[in-house]
């Protein structure tokens, strides 16, 4: 161990507040990317006092599937109402932030090395879990406290910039959503097609285990990247598991896993209205499954919707297109900082 090197554990201790007295009813997950969510899981007629109730600067992680993601879902909880969490996930905080902050604790958390470390340490279970006492001997580099903080401060500067333009970009597309709603469901339709009419789907393949530049999209976004690509200018649909139902639009080549379904236009060059058609339609709502959610092609194909009319298609994908070249332009700079800040994650082992 290095000089400045201790483990995780002499530093961090579980905590179990439940919401028993059922302060909130919000629930949230936590996904890939390591940032709390709305939850997708139905919990209708679910006993919420059991959930953990997560409060401002506590941290929340889900040990059940870093075998599968290869990743280890943490969070710092950083609003001022409280929240809850699965009873499963584990639920933590800094013992002394005098010694440790929390900032940048999650700034190790983020490291792609730490996730590959909790994967070398997973169970061997179907989806690989990580137990608290594998997560407690994890090592990390403490710095004195004001070298954290200055870490901190350069790390945030650039997320700040990189929530900046993402808002940005999700403006753009709630304008575009609004337009999409105004053009094609003003009024009643008197007829409707199935989805099939309209355009083909097909299923992703595993990831290439080769790095790259080529994004992989799977349930949920982004997973990673390769130098393979298997469609182009496509929309994908997260297949199984929580996140299925989710919709992305990639207008350049990627990889589509066997965790996504891609979509292409029957009619139609562009995919902008196919997006905002399927984004439209709360996929979620379609899936079978209790245990583990699932879409299928089929399912997709049957769905009816308001037959459009071919020639505002064309005119709204017309539209569409100036403005994602925007949002486009707005990703580009957003890769340019994550690498920045990927770059300050790396630098945190030095």
């Amino acid at each position: 161990m290095k000089s400045n090197y201790d483990i995780l554990g002499n530093h961090i201790r579980l905590i179990d507040t439940r919401n028993r007295e059922s302060i909130t009813d919000r629930v949230l997950g936590i996904n890939i990317d390591k940032f709390f969510m709305p939850s997708v899981a139905n919990v209708i007629g679910t006993d919420l006092s059991k959930y953990k109730l997560i409060t401002k600067r506590k941290f929340a992680c889900n040990p059940m599937h870093v075998g599968r993601d290869e990743r280890l879902p943490v969070a710092l909880y950083d609003e001022e109402e409280p929240a809850i969490v699965s009873p499963a996930y584990f639920m933590f905080e800094v013992i002394d932030n005098r010694i440790l902050n929390e900032d940048y604790l999650m700034m190790w958390f983020r490291r792609p090395e730490f996730d590959r470390i909790c994967w070398l340490h997973t169970d061997g279970s179907v989806r690989g879990g990580i137990t608290w006492d594998d997560i407690c001997r994890l090592e990390l580099p403490i710095p004195p406290i004001e070298k954290q903080i200055e870490i901190v401060n350069s790390y945030k500067a650039i997320t700040k910039r990189i929530a900046l333009k993402q808002k940005i970009n999700d403006n753009l597309e709630s304008m575009l959503t609004a337009v999409y709603f105004e053009q094609f469901y003003s009024s009643k339709a008197s007829e409707y097609t199935k989805l099939s009419d309209l355009m083909v789907f097909g299923n992703g393949k595993s990831r290439p285990k080769t790095n790259g530049t080529i994004p992989v999209y799977g349930g949920n976004g982004v997973l990673s990247y390769t130098d393979k690509y298997n469609a182009e200018n496509t929309v994908l649909i997260g297949r199984v598991g929580a996140y299925c139902g989710s919709v992305y639009l990639e207008q350049s080549i990627c990889w589509v896993s066997d965790n996504a379904i891609f979509a292409k236009s029957k009619i139609t060059n562009d995919e902008f209205f196919d997006y905002f058609l399927l984004k439209g339609l709360n996929l979620f709502n379609h899936h079978v499954g209790t245990g583990q959610q699932l879409l299928t092609q089929d399912i997709l194909n049957n769905i009816e919707v308001p037959k459009p009319d071919i020639e505002q298609i064309g005119l709204f994908n017309m539209k569409a297109k100036s403005v994602f070249e925007t949002i486009s332009a707005n990703k580009c700079e957003i890769i340019r900082l994550k690498k920045l800040s990927d770059l300050l994650l790396a630098r945190l082992a030095s």
